[in-house]
């Protein structure tokens, strides 16, 4: 009954998690015609003001003073910060130039391309139905190609960013709160640098409406309680059900830009979104099916 309920509380972290990046369009969508570089730096301030609270909350704040006295540490985490800082700066753009359903291909695309970066640089071998999944969605990339004439740059660019992300944190020893707490932390003098000119100058958009000034502050939550959320649903949850669950973010984001934000979905993205579904199926199905073999295998 524990082991039950242990379950059922990581499948809600992962729900609340999921759910709160896949309907992050619509927080960002208030912002209306505020630069995504503006929005960009606000999310980096207060995620790290918010972030320090919570560790400082938890008394891990030890853990951010062992990474300021590792160079090495720090180097890994700059570089980090930085492809993360371009993964939500483009996020944002696309967002708010309309490209709602071209953002979720690229977290569709993403699982994938992390496969083909653990084949690359960790010697991670692919089998059979890994390697199937990675040629129907090169197929389903072609195909939007082929026939729009144009590269989506916005989904490749969010699924190369936040692959080779993932794979430097994954060989990286670093827990994922006080991790992200130092990559905030490394990019906030620029990006204070940004809303201080922007104040000075009277460019800038925070303090001149309460509304704007709340949903700049309220980006530090909307960025802080889903890690909260994803990290409890981690520890309760087997790796193959998390990775499962993960593609509740995009679904969620190509059904907000199709219906709600009423972006086009032509032929062509139902032939190439179809390629790329049918390919994550193969793959989440052999990964599960591999996870539930390793225990009768250990036997």
């Amino acid at each position: 009954m524990e082991d039950k309920s242990h379950d059922n509380s990581g499948i809600l972290y992962a729900f609340l998690a999921y759910g709160a990046w896949g309907l992050l369009p619509i927080y960002l969508k208030f912002f209306g015609s505020v630069s995504a570089v503006e929005v960009l730096c606000h999310r980096i301030l207060w995620s790290a003001i918010l972030l320090v609270i919570i560790l400082t909350l938890q008394k891990r704040l030890k853990e951010i003073q062992k990474l300021w006295r590792s160079p090495r540490l720090l180097l890994t985490l700059l570089l980090t910060a930085v492809l993360l800082t371009c993964n939500w700066g483009i996020y944002i753009y696309g967002v708010n130039s309309d490209r709602v359903v071209e953002c979720s291909l690229g977290y569709f695309i993403n699982p994938l391309f992390s496969v083909l970066l653990g084949f690359f640089f960790l010697q991670e071998r692919l089998n059979y139905w890994q390697v199937l999944s990675v040629i129907l969605a090169a197929l389903g990339v072609g195909n939007f190609i082929w026939d729009f004439g144009q590269v989506p740059w916005i989904a490749f660019a969010l699924a190369f960013s936040f692959g080779l992300y993932g794979l430097l944190r994954k060989v990286t020893a670093v827990q994922p709160m006080s991790g992200l707490a130092m990559e905030t932390l490394l990019i906030s003098p620029i990006a204070l640098a940004w809303v201080g000119h922007g104040a000075i100058a009277r460019s800038g958009n925070f303090g001149q409406s309460w509304l704007l000034s709340f949903l700049f502050i309220g980006c530090g939550v909307i960025t802080s309680l889903p890690l909260l959320w994803f990290n409890n649903a981690a520890r309760r949850l087997q790796l193959s059900t998390l990775g499962l669950m993960q593609y509740i973010s995009p679904s969620l984001q190509l059904l907000l830009g199709v219906f709600l934000y009423h972006e086009p979905f032509t032929r062509t993205h139902l032939i190439s979104f179809s390629l790329i579904w049918t390919a994550l199926a193969i793959y989440s199905g052999n990964s599960l099916l591999n996870t539930r073999r390793k225990p009768l295998k250990s036997d």
